[in-house]
C-alpha cells in the first residue's frame, strides 16, 4: 500500500465560465431574498416604532396597540385556519382523485381547472362571495342557528345579509385550493413506481396502496403546501375586505353580525385616510402579519425536516 504521500493527488476539474457565471448568479439571487427579507423586517419596524413606544391615548380607539391589533390577529388567524381545514382535505382528494383514478382526459381537464383558479384575481373571489355566495347563505345559516346554535361557531343570531365570517372563510378556501392542489399532485406524481407496484403485488387494494405508499411519500409536500395555502389566507387583502362586514370585537361565531376583521383587510381599508400616528398604527399591525407568517414558514420547515427521513422528501 502506498504512503499517503505517494498517493497520486486528484486535479481540481477547472471550471467553465458558464458554470461560474451560474454558481455566482445563484448564490447572488439567494442573498438577494435575504437581504430584501431584511430590508422589508426593518422598514416595518423603523415604521411602527412610534406607535410602538406611543400612549394609549393615542392610538385609534384609544385603548391601545395591544387593543388595537388583537382583534385583528384574531379574526386573520381564525379566517385562515378554517379555511385551510376545508381546503386542505380537499386538495389532498383532487389530487389523488386526479393521479390514481380519473380517467387521463378528465385528470388532464380537471387539472387544467384546478390550475385556472390561481390566476382568478382576488378581487373577482371578493365580488363573487359578496353578489353570489353571501345571499345564498342566508337561509343555510338560519337554519343553523336554530339546530346547532349551541355551537360557538354558529351561535346566532344569523346576519340577514351574509356578509359573515362564513362566507370569508369559504372564499378563502376556493382561493387557495388550487396551490395546495398543485404542489401535493406533482408530488404524488413522483411517488416511485416499484412502491405502488409492491404494495399491489402483495395484494392491497388501490386504497391501500395509496395508505401505505404514497400518502407516506407525500407527507412532508402536504404540509408544505397547507402551509404555503396559510400564508396566502393570511395575507389575503381585497376579497376579505370585500365579503366580510367588519365590526369588531372577538368571537368564534361563524354566522353573526358582529365579524372580527383581519389585519390585511383593515391595512387596505384604513390605510388610504389615516395619517401621523394613525399610518404607524397599521404599519405596526403589518408587522405583527410579518412575524407571524415567518413564524407559519418557520415551523412548517421544522415539521418537514422531521418527518423528512420517512417520506419522500428526502
Amino acid at each position: 500500500m502506498p504512503s499517503t504521500a505517494e498517493r497520486p493527488r486528484t486535479r481540481k476539474v477547472p471550471q467553465r465560465p458558464g458554470d461560474r457565471i451560474f454558481a455566482g448568479a445563484s448564490t447572488g439571487a439567494g442573498v438577494l431574498i435575504l437581504v430584501v427579507l431584511a430590508g422589508v423586517a426593518a422598514f416595518l419596524l423603523v415604521e411602527a416604532w412610534p406607535a410602538l413606544v406611543a400612549p394609549a391615548e393615542d392610538i385609534p380607539d384609544g385603548e391601545g396597540l395591544v387593543v388595537y391589533i388583537w382583534p385583528l390577529l384574531f379574526g386573520t388567524l381564525l379566517s385562515a385556519v378554517f379555511a385551510l381545514l376545508i381546503a386542505a382535505p380537499l386538495a389532498v382528494a383532487i389530487a389523488l382523485f386526479v393521479t390514481y383514478y380519473a380517467p387521463r382526459r378528465v385528470a388532464q381537464v380537471l387539472g387544467y381547472v384546478i390550475d385556472l383558479l390561481a390566476a382568478v384575481p382576488s378581487i373577482v373571489y371578493g365580488l363573487w362571495g359578496f353578489n353570489q355566495l353571501a345571499p345564498l347563505t342566508v337561509e343555510p345559516t338560519g337554519w343553523l342557528a336554530e339546530n346547532l346554535g349551541f355551537i360557538p361557531l354558529f351561535e346566532g343570531p344569523p346576519s340577514a345579509t351574509g356578509r359573515t365570517m362564513l362566507v370569508a372563510v369559504i372564499v378563502l378556501a376556493v382561493m387557495i385550493l388550487p396551490i395546495i392542489t398543485a404542489v401535493v399532485r406533482e408530488a404524488f406524481r413522483q411517488t416511485p413506481r416499484l412502491h405502488e407496484e409492491a404494495s399491489l403485488a402483495l395484494g392491497a387494494t388501490r386504497w391501500e396502496m395509496i395508505r401505505m405508499a404514497v400518502l407516506p411519500f407525500g407527507r412532508s409536500s402536504i404540509i408544505g403546501a397547507s402551509m404555503l395555502g396559510l400564508g396566502r389566507a393570511l395575507g389575503e387583502t381585497m376579497a376579505v375586505a370585500i365579503v366580510l362586514s367588519v365590526s369588531g370585537g372577538v368571537t368564534f361565531n361563524l354566522i353573526g353580525t358582529g365579524n372580527p376583521g383581519t389585519i390585511a383587510a383593515n391595512i387596505a381599508l384604513q390605510f388610504p385616510e389615516s395619517t401621523g400616528i394613525s399610518v404607524n398604527t397599521l404599519i405596526a399591525s403589518g408587522l405583527v402579519l410579518f412575524a407571524l407568517t415567518l413564524v407559519v414558514n418557520m415551523a412548517a420547515r421544522a415539521v418537514i425536516e422531521r418527518r423528512k427521513e420517512f417520506s419522500g422528501a428526502n
